[in-house]
């Protein structure tokens, strides 16, 4: 009879190497949220894929990059305290970007890492096999890797593989969380973040990493009106200056009420019922950069 191996992944990388992409396709759920922003990720997500033989924990980790602010500076810090507690780590490096500055950054500080780093190629449909073929040789000379497996979440291209070499490094153990279980992210995070995906949607460029998200209060139904068993959702956006409030607001209102209407359906569909959703925006200055802002938002 095979051992039970069960255990924690970390994925690294740049912002926007397709690292939460990739969590919510081998998990088999949206647990992370998604956007063509880099820098979307701001906490260490994690994600649990369930086999037979295995219990694999991915942490899908904000991108490593050169801090510009207390933000980037603590995001960054998260993520090197995630890199000493797991016990593989997946290195994403997009086939359709050549290997850069900020990829050879990132070698060099897994080069202190304990556990062994897997190089993963991500969004190898996006490129011709030509292309993937040269980048697969430019990782294999960027270091020392315990293996390099080239994938794709969105055509599903060796996410078996990939499992499957992750979960080679795992000990030996018993499942660390219940079946079934996808996430131990807390349920008003997970509606916040939600909220955050819908407003970084459609927005200027200078502003998703302005967007902070608060959940102020969920109150549920009088249980004694049937009929309206809608849960109420009460919570802040915040930005950093007031011209920014106008863009999340739009004219009469339009993009908040957009706003809600997107996250209002991805939250129905997560907690599997009617939701009504009270959106208020408003600016909390330069809080990238204010320790005690920073605290406020849970940073």
């Amino acid at each position: 009879m095979t051992e039970h191996r069960s255990g924690f992944a970390a994925f690294v990388g740049r912002p926007n190497a397709g690292k939460s992409t990739l969590m919510n396709a081998l998990v088999g759920d949206k647990v992370a949220i998604m956007s063509s922003r880099p820098q979307t990720t701001r906490r260490a997500i994690r994600g649990i894929v369930h086999r037979d033989d295995a219990q694999l924990v991915i942490v899908d980790t904000p991108g490593l990059h050169r801090p510009r602010t207390l933000l980037g500076e603590r995001l960054n810090d998260l993520v090197r305290e995630t890199l000493f507690e797991v016990d593989v780590i997946g290195f994403c490096l997009p086939a359709d970007e050549k290997i850069g500055p900020g990829d050879k950054w990132i070698a060099r500080e897994l080069a202190e890492a304990k556990a062994p780093v897997v190089a993963i190629v991500t969004k190898v449909d996006k490129v011709p096999r030509e292309r993937v073929a040269e980048h697969l040789l430019a990782v294999s000379e960027l270091a020392e890797w315990a293996e390099i497996v080239p994938v794709s979440s969105v055509k599903d291209i060796q996410m078996d593989v990939l499992t499957g070499v992750l979960v080679r490094h795992l000990p030996e153990g018993p499942p660390l969380y219940p079946g079934g279980e996808i996430t131990d992210e807390p349920e008003d995070v997970r509606i916040a973040e939600l909220i955050r995906e819908a407003a970084l949607e459609g927005v200027r460029d200078e502003l998703p990493h302005s967007i902070a998200v608060v959940i102020e209060e969920i109150v549920e139904p009088d249980s004694e009106d049937a009929r309206r068993d809608v849960l109420e959702i009460r919570a802040h956006v915040f930005v950093e200056r007031e011209s920014q409030k106008g863009i999340i607001i739009g004219k009469g209102g339009s993009r908040l009420k957009e706003v809600g209407a997107t996250a209002r359906q991805g939250i129905e569909h997560l907690l599997g019922r009617r939701v009504y959703l009270d959106l208020h925006v408003k600016v909390a200055k330069d809080w990238q950069r204010d320790p005690k802002q920073l605290g406020r938002l849970g940073f």
